[in-house]
């Protein structure tokens, strides 16, 4: 459990509301933990996490698979307004490219 412990991804930040630093991890999004250093923080929620995959696995429930091992086909199925799919198509054969160039466009920029 601990290599599968430490191939989550994990985040930490600084809360000007808590006057600590937060640390998350990403397959898990309502867990949170706090510390006085980001090494606490970090600390503290893969204790947490350590805590909830033993509880899954006593339970007999499903395991998150960690992100960093998980394969993506580049593919997706996006549902979205009619007016939104007329805009977006609209933009898209004005500027000459595909809706699928577009959108790719879109999300690059915004990274």
């Amino acid at each position: 459990m601990s290599k599968q412990l430490e191939q989550y991804l994990y985040s930490v930040g600084w809360s000007e509301e808590d006057e600590a630093f937060i640390a998350r991890v990403a397959e898990f999004p309502s867990l949170a933990a706090h510390g006085d250093t980001q090494e606490d923080a970090l600390r503290e929620i893969k204790n947490v996490v350590k805590f909830v995959l033993s509880d899954l696995k006593e339970n007999k429930e499903p395991i998150p698979e960690p992100l960093g091992k998980r394969t993506f086909s580049g593919r997706l199925v996006l549902r979205m307004p009619e007016y939104l799919h007329r805009k977006l198509a609209l933009e898209a054969t004005q500027q000459g490219v595909s809706l699928n160039q577009l959108l790719n466009l879109k999300l690059e920029a915004n990274r």
